[in-house]
Parts: C-alpha cells; sequence; structure tokens
C-alpha cells in the first residue's frame, strides 16, 4: 500500500512505502525515505492550510524534518525539493534571510537543471515568497512576473492548479498588475 503526497504534481509523485511499518528486514534508508515523503507532505499541507501557532510549529518541524530525513536517502533532487520547501516555510513565518539562504540554493539547482515546467514554476515561485519575506523587492518582483509566466505555460491543469496553491501565498509585488496566471 502507497500512499501519494498530496502537493506535488500527479507526474512527480513521491509514495512512501507503507510496507516498511511491518517489515522487519528494513533498513535504516527505507525508514529515512518514508518519513522524509511522510514529513514532506505534512509540511506541504500545512504549509497550503489555514495554520495557528501550533501549526506553524508542526510545519516547521516537518519541513526540517523531511530535510534531514533526506540526507540520509534522498538523492540531490530530494535534497533541493527538501530546501525548497524549507525556503518556502521559512518564507511563510517570515525567516526572510534564511528563507532566501534555501532559495538562492535549490533556486541555482532548478534554473540549472532539466526542470519539469511545475517544478520550474514553483521554483519562481518559493524564490518571490523568500524575496518578498527578506525584503528583496527586486528580486521580488522579478520571481513573482516569472512565476506567474512560467505558471501559465504549465501544460497540465492539475499540476499547475497544485502550483497555484503556494503561488497565491507570495504577496503581490508593490506596483504589480493583478493577472492571473490561471
Amino acid at each position: 500500500m502507497q500512499k501519494q503526497r498530496p502537493h506535488e504534481p500527479s507526474g512527480q509523485r513521491e509514495a512512501a512505502d507503507l510496507n516498511v511499518l511491518t517489515d522487519p528486514n528494513a533498513d535504516a534508508a527505507k525508514w529515512h525515505r518514508f518519513f522524509a515523503i511522510e514529513c514532506n507532505n505534512l509540511a506541504w499541507g500545512l504549509a497550503v492550510a489555514p495554520r495557528g501557532p501550533a501549526d506553524d510549529r508542526r510545519m516547521l518541524d516537518a519541513a526540517h524534518a523531511s530535510a534531514w530525513h533526506w540526507r540520509h536517502a534522498g538523492d540531490e533532487r530530494n535534497h533541493m525539493r527538501a530546501k525548497m520547501l524549507l525556503a518556502e516555510v521559512h518564507a511563510l513565518l517570515g525567516m526572510g534571510a534564511s528563507a532566501m539562504a534555501y532559495a538562492r540554493e535549490m533556486s541555482a539547482h532548478f534554473l540549472d537543471a532539466d526542470t519539469a515546467d511545475w517544478e520550474l514554476a514553483l521554483t519562481h515561485t518559493v524564490l518571490a515568497h523568500a524575496a518578498a519575506a527578506a525584503g528583496d523587492s527586486a528580486l521580488h518582483a522579478r520571481a513573482h512576473a516569472d512565476a506567474e509566466a512560467v505558471i501559465a505555460s504549465v501544460a497540465d491543469p492539475d499540476d499547475r492548479a497544485i502550483v497555484l496553491q503556494t503561488f497565491e501565498l507570495v504577496p503581490r509585488p508593490s506596483g504589480a498588475t493583478v493577472a492571473s496566471p490561471r
């Protein structure tokens, strides 16, 4: 039995292998992968939902736990996706400096790689959010405009809808016109 990630577009879903729960021979890497996915799902779910202070703490803890587990079981793409999640969570919580540090690292990776349209859109979205949280208005405006353009070109409507959940949390740059990337 497998569980799908609620936030990630359908073509790139990671699934937690629930068999690890009953497998007495499961190795540490399988456990790390299981918890990385579960914590990732929890953090992204909280990121796009209404939250109170306790939920903010759970979201932050889950994002950091996911990143830690991915360091033990993931590849470079998993590590960078974990940094994307950390950038978004830190931006949501007003931690501008750390959000930007994570966002710069993950965006350098995804903007220089063969990246799926939805992931490129999410990269620009999270970079815009981190820049807004850090008070970098020029980068915020640039990344926000890039996110709008790339979101509009995401081929799969379900993928676009998932990215839009995060994009709608990003403050509009001052002086930006109201346009919908839908």
